[in-house]
């Protein structure tokens, strides 16, 4: 069955008014972090983590939070009921549901009535655009679809609803039979829908197909035209741009990408593309260079470790290690940054390898607190110790504690803090379980200490004797505490043999650093990059 969109629906296009700023419209950022993002594998959110991420976003300044789905759970019910007697200065909070049943009125379908009770001033419901969906999944007619729709809308706008319309499937559906899917859209116009979101459900939409179908959408129709995107094939951010570049001003995301299978668009890359790129409003400019923190609080609720390669936030994300592109950075930032790395939280990093020219050293040093310059005499041993020391497998790039050790050493030649003389670590039974003891004896200007302390492995016991020594001489090592611990074989067609790095990260509350020990044992090596640590800690003013 074919639909002619001037059949079902007597339809009159009122075209936006305007003027250019139909051309550049502000874009309205409705972030489904909470609702979509949570569906993600691995994502679970508690009723007082969904709050501190809707404050948070609040405060960051996205028009909707959508907050879940009421009744769909007892933790959304508390959510909504919690949310209530919060105050928004910014958002709008939505609740999230589907159109009305089949064969049944939307004032008595207990789905919709929770939409309801969940008094929000925003409800978002989607419905069906593929007829595939419609005869196969909701097993019911065409028509009867459409009604759904429409007597769902027209519900909500009775009781005072702002109401966003999301179209499931939209381009599949389009692309299946354009005339059908346009008639959904415009029955959810015709009744009264604020929104009408174009939704690539699957994710599967090339951006060249998500242009020209927004493009038709936006002619015809007047209500303000939405996107919303998958990154299934990679593509989230490109087609949810794609669609707000052909006439949506309305986009739809998940912080860090959060979501289904691959993910969700990604709100924290297209907000810097649409305001910085664009040159279009959405979030407060002020906001703006908090993004990072932003992208960083939600990872952190989410307990999520955040992914240095996330563009624009990423730790990664300016970071330089070629030494020829370090020089030119050096000379003129801009040479190999598309923006600078402060406008949006973030800042620039230079990384330390064998890759590394003079220009490295030089502006790693001034960012660890080095004075040096090209005239610096001690640049060259440097950087030929690096490459060294780098042959030999130890890495820099996550480990800039050691690296500053290294050249504090070079430059000053002065005595560590502390020395060690020697360690011990056996193992022994303890009923059914096993408990690791390690001993240390260290010095500090000459006073010596012997430690035992017994741990859940020999590096957590090393950990414990070493601090446990040195806190006497030094209280400030009771702040610090081993955060993270990686260990790498090399070359590890040596079996048994082969050389071993073990990366340590470490922290005293206020900042975090990371150190590398290399061995053919492992305990040597998580021994070197735990030395470093705190060495690392007590040479910081």
């Amino acid at each position: 069955m074919r639909f002619a969109s001037s059949g079902l629906f007597s339809y009159n296009f009122r075209p936006p008014t305007g003027g250019d700023s139909f051309m550049k419209p502000d874009v309205e950022i409705y972030d489904t972090t909470l609702r979509d993002g949570s569906q993600g594998e691995g994502i679970n959110f508690s009723v007082q983590d969904k709050l501190r991420i809707a404050e948070k976003l609040d405060a960051f300044g996205v028009h909707y939070i959508e907050g879940g789905w009421p009744g769909s759970n007892p933790k959304d019910i508390e959510f909504f009921a919690q949310a209530r007697r919060k105050k928004f200065k910014n958002a709008k909070l939505a609740a999230f549901g589907s159109t009305r049943r089949k064969g049944i009125a939307a004032e008595k379908d207990d789905q919709v009535r929770l939409l309801i009770e969940a008094q929000t001033p925003v409800v978002t419901i989607f419905g069906k655009t593929w007829l595939l969906h419609v005869k196969e999944v909701l097993k019911t007619t065409p028509e009867e679809n459409l009604a759904m729709i429409s007597d769902t809308v027209r519900y909500l706008k009775a009781h005072k609803k702002i109401v966003v319309y999301d179209g499931e499937h939209s381009f599949d559906g389009y692309k299946d039979d354009p005339d059908y899917a346009l008639a959904t859209w415009q029955a959810a116009e015709e009744a009264g829908a604020d929104v009408i979101c174009l939704c690539d459900t699957n994710g599967g939409t090339l951006s060249s197909e998500v242009a020209r179908i927004t493009q038709t959408a936006r002619g015809r129709l007047a209500a303000r035209l939405g996107i919303h995107t998958h990154d299934d094939i990679g593509l989230g951010v490109a087609n949810a741009l794609a669609g707000l570049e052909s006439g949506a001003s309305h986009v739809q995301g998940t912080v860090n990408g959060y979501g289904e299978r691959t993910g969700n668009c990604n709100i924290t890359s297209v907000i810097p593309c649409v305001a910085l790129k664009m040159k279009r409003g959405c979030v407060p400019p002020s906001s703006i260079p908090k993004l990072r923190e932003l992208s960083q609080f939600v990872d952190e609720i989410a307990n999520i470790r955040h992914n240095p390669r996330q563009p624009w936030v990423g730790s990664t994300a300016f970071a330089h290690k070629g030494g020829m592109h370090v020089n030119a950075v050096q000379k003129l930032a801009r040479s190999f940054e598309h923006i600078e790395p402060e406008r949006v939280g973030n800042v620039r990093r230079v990384l330390v390898s064998d890759l590394a020219g003079r220009s490295n050293i030089l502006m790693k040093a001034r960012e660890l607190g080095f004075d040096l310059n090209s005239e610096t005499p001690e640049v060259k041993g440097i950087l030929s110790r690096i490459k060294e020391l780098e042959h030999a497998g130890f890495e820099f790039e996550a480990a800039e504690g050691s690296l500053a050790l290294l050249i504090r050493k070079a430059m000053s030649g002065g005595n560590a803090p502390f020395q060690l003389d020697g360690y011990h670590v056996s193992m022994r039974r303890d009923g059914v379980s096993s408990v690791c003891e390690a001993t240390v004896k260290v010095r500090v200007d000459g006073v010596p200490a012997h430690t035992v302390a017994e741990g859940d492995g020999p590096v957590n016991a090393l950990d414990a004797a070493l601090r446990s020594a040195l806190s006497r001489f030094f209280p400030v090592l009771k702040k610090v505490k081993l955060t993270d611990y990686k260990v790498r074989i090399l070359e590890s067609s040596e079996g048994t043999a082969a050389q071993t790095r073990v990366l340590i990260e470490s922290s005293d509350g206020r900042s975090s650093w990371g150190t590398v020990g290399v061995s053919g044992n492992i305990i040597e090596a998580s021994l070197q990059a735990l030395v470093d640590a705190i060495e690392y800690r007590l040479t910081q003013k």
